[in-house]
């Protein structure tokens, strides 16, 4: 009897301890939530919250139900992946790997990389991450490889050609792997104290790969700044035929050379070029101004955040003023069309996902409320889904933590 009961008990130790185990995180992955949300409180505060449903229902409480992000101000940074999230620390371009223990957001590991950079744009082969900057000490721009599970690390600087005056900077606004070769997106800036602007030239270099070598560049002047900073938010995609789309933004939040229009590019699988015959003027439509987000809802058809003209009056309150507008356009029609959606504020927010032939649409207004917004690009339908507190005041990222 007493052997029985011991045994009985030793059973229960060990279930109790493996139940324990999946709840920090790392463990069973049916206990882990599936969308992570990253939250700034109207006292400045960041909380992320994980949860199994936008689709409705309350989140009255994130500084309770949430956890609090230390060090803060990191929701441009972040790549978000299977229960864990992602940065290069541009202070000491650490690669930190954090995931959420007991409400703690914690490291649980880091690699070093050289050079003084942060990530502008990153795009993945399989399970493995590809990141890309420009290193402001050496003057070029850096690539690295990583593995994610042991975090290790293969590095190199890309042959681009550096900025010549009168621009000292320079951005990789998109990478594509394309046709067994990598495709890079950039520009040049003139950047001092006192001023920021961009060189009215995009350029798109074709690489070989793994060997990084150039193979050819298109360049174009139609717009400028191609892609953007795609850990803030999306810049491009591939559509069903393989076709790569990626917006250019000359607007006063990245490129600041306002008299270039905001435009949509078109890389052609089948040629493996840059579509000469192919720009979406968005500028020239219905919407008349510029715009930064962009993400693909399927069959041809794509989400544009864009800034509404004479809301706000420049930088100093560009981040404060609901002033963005959503357009749902037609890439080959070339046509826009707006999502009766309130007017959002934020200057770059991933606020988009797409998922299951549905748009999730976080809304920050000043007023009636900050939403979770669902629209049906089959019915054009919308409605709203999760409702946050007033307390918050930025739902500054949406995305699926676990697949």
């Amino acid at each position: 009897m007493k052997e029985s009961f011991l045994k009985c008990l030793f059973t229960f130790a060990l279930f109790s301890a493996f139940w324990l185990s999946g709840c920090d995180g790392s463990g069973d992955n049916s206990l882990r939530k599936k969308y992570s949300l990253y939250l700034m409180m109207k006292d400045g505060s960041e909380y992320i919250v994980q949860t199994d449903t936008i689709m409705s229902g309350e989140m009255l409480n994130p500084e309770k139900s949430g956890t609090k992000v230390i060090p803060p101000r990191i929701f441009y940074d972040l790549i978000v992946r299977e229960n864990n999230y992602y940065r290069l620390n541009w202070k000491d371009t650490r690669f930190v790997r954090n995931t959420i223990e007991n409400q703690e957001f914690k490291e649980t590991g880091s690699i070093q990389l050289p050079g003084q950079w942060s990530v502008d744009t990153y795009a993945w082969q399989g399970d493995t991450l590809c990141i890309f900057g420009y290193d402001t000490k050496k003057g070029v721009a850096r690539f690295a490889k990583i593995t994610l599970d042991n975090l290790k690390a293969q590095q190199s600087v890309v042959s681009l050609p550096k900025p010549v005056a009168p621009f000292n900077s320079m951005s990789i606004g998109f990478a594509n792997f394309m046709n067994g070769n990598l495709y890079l997106g950039y520009t040049y800036h003139k950047t001092d104290l006192k001023s920021y602007t961009t060189s009215d030239t995009l350029y798109v270099s074709q690489l070989s790969y793994p060997d990084m070598k150039v193979v050819r560049t298109f360049k174009d002047t139609r717009s400028t700044y191609p892609g953007g900073v795609n850990t803030r938010q999306s810049h491009f995609f591939n559509d069903e035929k393989g076709d790569f789309y990626f917006i250019a933004c000359p607007g006063i939040a990245l490129g600041d050379n306002r008299f270039k229009p905001t435009g949509i590019f078109r890389i052609n699988k089948l040629t493996g070029e840059l579509d000469k015959d192919y720009f979406f003027n968005l500028s020239a439509s219905q919407i008349q101004n510029h715009g930064y987000g962009f993400w693909y809802l399927g069959n041809g058809k794509a989400i544009v955040r864009t800034e509404r003209k004479g809301v706000f009056k420049g930088m100093e309150d560009h981040w404060l003023v609901p002033h963005f507008d959503f357009y749902v356009i037609d890439l080959e029609k070339q046509t826009t069309t707006r999502l009766n959606l309130p007017l959002d504020k934020g200057t770059a927010r991933n606020c988009v996902l797409v998922e299951n032939g549905l748009a999730y649409i976080t809304v920050n207004p000043n007023k009636g409320g900050n939403y979770v917004w669902i629209y049906n690009p089959e019915t054009g339908a919308l409605k709203k889904g999760l409702h946050f507190s007033d307390e918050v005041d930025y739902i500054l990222r949406l995305e699926t933590l676990n697949p």
